[in-house]
């Protein structure tokens, strides 16, 4: 494993658009879809209850399934491992002096936990922005860990966040709410309840987003050419790992099975959490697998994944209106009202749409304002609005504002 320090050091700056490389933007482009899917749940009845049935018919059944097996607590570990990914990349050229790495990490840190506390007042409860925000304020040197210290940390985090998460999913049971009221100020002031849930959910991003620092000193993303036998045994143990794994909790999803008592519930779900990351880490293998045979020939749709996937940040907000629009009780109240197909193909339309806003924006040259934002705010120098889309790397979790060839 490469040691700090052993990296070229070079200015303060954005990656130039030629450098960037296909695999990390095509997995952060695809990435959007897993969370728009995994945040479906809140229009069908199953709710926040990974464990609740959503009713319906048999294809809704299957469904929710599916989603219970492949994507519920499977793609939050893809986000956290290319948040880890984008730390590197971002402070590459500041191996030379990680001091002012550290500096940057932790600057980035700050403006994202900001960011994704206005995102839970004024959007969505379920934001993730700040939780890595967190992540980084408290774990910025992590670019400088050795190999044995990011593996131990890792495990640790994995015992504790997913004993946090399990704990978290006992108490609120199988009716746990929405944080809806009956006026968009009520729904505000309830998500505001949310926020002290910031470190719970900031341990359960450590674990992936370590692993994503250790990836990116090896360039397994950037060069997945070079590591095509790690890649396809990632692919074919972790699916598996995650598909089992989530299955108490997904049989418990589709009525068939129930726990005979608490402790059983207990430890369904402490499968479900502890095997998570073994399908992020799947995902992210088998999408680098895919650029790795796409290579220089790219089509419009790979051109347009890959432009959502710079500007992942801008276009993870913009699925919050949806939600809201959906959710809220004083506007089209559809909590719990569609069916899980229903409900992941409203999932699939809102993803594919902020896809064509993204290949919109990189035909006219500019970035996703949220991302020239945060990049104004932590490096304190204003850009030009209309430029060629630079790398918007690790402004949001799985994107990197440097991107160096391996």
């Amino acid at each position: 494993m490469p040691k700090a320090g052993h990296l070229p050091v070079g200015p303060s700056a954005p990656t130039p658009h030629s450098e960037r490389l296909l695999a990390p933007d095509l997995a952060r482009g695809m990435m959007l879809l897993l969370i728009a899917l995994a945040h479906s749940r809140m229009l069908h009845a199953g709710g926040l209850s990974f464990t609740a049935p959503a009713g319906g018919g048999a294809v809704d059944v299957a469904v929710q399934w599916l989603l219970t097996s492949l994507v519920d607590g499977r793609s939050a570990p893809l986000f956290g491992l290319l948040f880890g990914y984008g730390l590197v990349q971002m402070t590459r050229r500041h191996s030379g002096d990680p001091a002012q790495g550290r500096r940057l990490i932790r600057r980035r840190g700050l403006w994202l936990v900001v960011f994704g506390a206005a995102h839970v007042v004024l959007l969505y409860s379920g934001d993730v922005i700040g939780a890595y925000g967190a992540f980084a304020l408290v774990l910025a040197g992590v670019v400088s860990w050795s190999g044995r210290r990011l593996w131990w940390v890792s495990v640790t985090a994995l015992v504790l966040g997913t004993a946090a998460t399990t704990a978290l999913q006992l108490v609120a049971g199988s009716d746990a709410p929405l944080a809806v009221g009956a006026t968009l100020l009520d729904s505000a002031l309830l998500r505001t309840t949310v926020l002290p849930l910031l470190p719970v959910a900031a341990l359960s991003v450590v674990p992936s987003a370590l692993i994503g620092v250790w990836a990116a000193r090896t360039r397994v993303l950037e060069r997945p050419d070079l590591h095509g036998p790690l890649l396809r045994r990632t692919v074919v143990i972790g699916f598996p790992v995650a598909v089992l794994g989530a299955q108490p909790v997904a049989l418990q999803a589709v009525g068939l099975w129930t726990p005979s008592t608490t402790g059983v519930g207990a430890l369904a779900l402490v499968s479900f959490a502890a095997t998570g990351i073994a399908g992020g880490l799947a995902f992210a293998a088998a999408i680098a697998l895919v650029a790795a045979r796409i290579g220089d020939r790219r089509g419009p749709v790979t051109t347009a994944l890959v432009a959502c996937g710079r500007r992942s940040m801008t276009f993870y907000i913009a699925q919050s209106p949806v939600w809201l629009v959906a959710t809220e009780p004083s506007l089209l109240g559809l909590a719990g009202a569609l069916g899980a197909a229903s409900a992941a193909g409203v999932a699939v339309v809102t993803w594919a749409v902020t896809v064509v806003m993204a290949d919109v924006l990189r035909r006219a040259g500019r970035r996703g304002p949220a991302e020239a934002l945060l990049r104004y705010l932590t490096y304190r120098t204003a850009e030009p609005a209309r430029t060629q889309p630079a790398p918007l790397g690790a402004e949001a979790p799985g994107v990197t504002p440097r991107h160096v060839r391996g």
